[in-house]
């Protein structure tokens, strides 16, 4: 399922083969999000011939529409989506969050990861939550038709196996930045009873012909917080279950110097030999960090999103990354990064792209979308070919240096 090809010496990076029933990911590999089974505004066929080699699902929103029924009778994902190669699925637990203690702290989507460590949101409620949490599971309501619902880490599994995708994750509590300890720890601990009753569930369900992809891997999920005992308590126990591949989740603490601390307590209390993910990080210098620190794959809904918002990515510029809708760019004839082979650069200008944006035509979504995938697909590859050569740590630097020095 997952072999090692290379290794840095002076670092934990490493370069994979992550192997699936639907093709081989070459890792570190940056994971396209495809929340309703779609990056948004682009099709299939476009996101293959830009070279993304795997994209991750959600199940809370695919549950609730269309419904993994649908999608089942359908033949899965793969068939209904119309993408051929390796997908994932996560569990829904970061919208069980969302809709609870993140709507209650008002700690949003992002924000909940890196929030400003000197704007912090306070304790204090900032909404309802829309969720009950108990040992079951989690109990919400549709956002769809406000039809009641219910997640188990049964349910979540079967759920999963309708759909199809050949990586798959149990049914999780996330924490956020703003929970203690204590509370963090009770978080972690059901976690882990639920991580045990999927494994039960998956593998009672494993010889099931019935399912679109009987080749289908659950991993598991590390929780624990920013906290260091906890982080590494999480991590043996997960490991100890036996999954065939690990994902990191949950708060990673209040900044980006926490997140690196827990991913230097994590990583290495899990298995060299199996696949390690990161859940909900995709920055550039994140996904530097995280590389240098052994991860494997990481997934983002940030790169598409900044496209469709005019920011796209540009090797060199300040945080690798320039702004569209700025008027500098107005008669700028350039395309968005020279030398790039995306399909945008290679025939649109900043000046043409900066008009669609301005505009609001939707035509920009999706060309902007290509060239930040790209430029992710093309720095990965640029990532694999260093670590193969022994020389990542060399070129983390030139990345870092550049966004200095602008």
């Amino acid at each position: 399922m997952f072999k090692i090809t290379g290794k840095a010496s002076d670092s934990l990076a490493r370069t994979g083969e992550l192997t699936t029933s639907h093709g081989t990911v070459e890792t570190p590999a940056f994971v396209g999000v495809a929340t309703r089974a779609t990056i948004k505004a682009v099709e299939p066929s476009a996101l293959e011939e830009i070279g993304l080699q795997i994209l991750i699902s959600n199940t809370y929103h695919l549950h609730l529409r269309p419904g993994e029924e649908t999608i089942a009778a359908l033949g899965g994902l793969h068939r209904f989506s119309g993408w051929a190669g390796p997908l994932m699925t996560d569990s829904g637990g970061f919208q069980v969050f969302s809709l609870g203690a993140g709507k209650e702290q008002g700690v949003g989507k992002i924000a909940s990861i890196f929030p400003d460590p000197q704007h912090l949101p306070s304790k204090r409620r900032h909404g309802n939550s829309l969720v009950r949490l108990s040992e079951v599971g989690a109990n919400f309501r549709s956002i769809v038709d406000g039809s009641p619902q219910m997640f188990t880490p049964e349910s979540v599994i079967q759920i999963q196996r309708k759909i199809g995708a050949d990586v798959i994750l149990p049914l999780d509590e996330c924490t956020s930045p703003l929970h203690d300890a204590g509370y963090t720890k009770h978080a972690m601990e059901r976690t882990h009873r639920w991580a045990q009753r999927a494994l039960t569930a998956f593998r009672l369900l494993q010889d099931d012909p019935t399912f679109p992809n009987p080749d289908a891997m659950l991993f598991g999920i590390v929780q624990g917080g920013a906290y260091r005992d906890l982080r590494m308590q999480s991590a043996r126990f997960i490991r100890d279950l036996g999954f065939p591949g690990f994902a990191i989740g949950g708060s990673l603490g209040r900044s980006k110097d926490e997140m690196l601390r827990v991913l230097d307590w994590t990583v290495p209390c899990l298995p060299p030999d199996r696949p390690r993910h990161l859940l909900g990080i995709g920055e550039i210098d994140d996904i530097f960090a995280a590389v240098e620190r052994g991860v494997d794959t990481f997934d983002c809904a940030a790169p598409t999103r900044l496209a469709r918002n005019g920011t796209v990515f540009v090797r060199g510029a300040p945080r690798q990354r320039i702004n569209l809708r700025n008027a500098r760019f107005a008669t700028d004839d350039r395309p968005i990064e020279p030398g790039c082979d995306c399909p945008t650069c290679q025939t649109h200008s900043r000046a043409y792209l900066r008009h669609l944006c301005r505009s609001g035509e939707v035509s920009f979504y999706r060309l902007a979308t290509l060239h930040n995938l790209r430029f992710l697909v093309r720095m990965m590859r640029e990532i694999r070919g260093a670590i193969s050569r022994d020389c990542f740590a060399a070129l983390a630097a030139e990345w870092r240096q550049a966004t200095l020095s602008s």
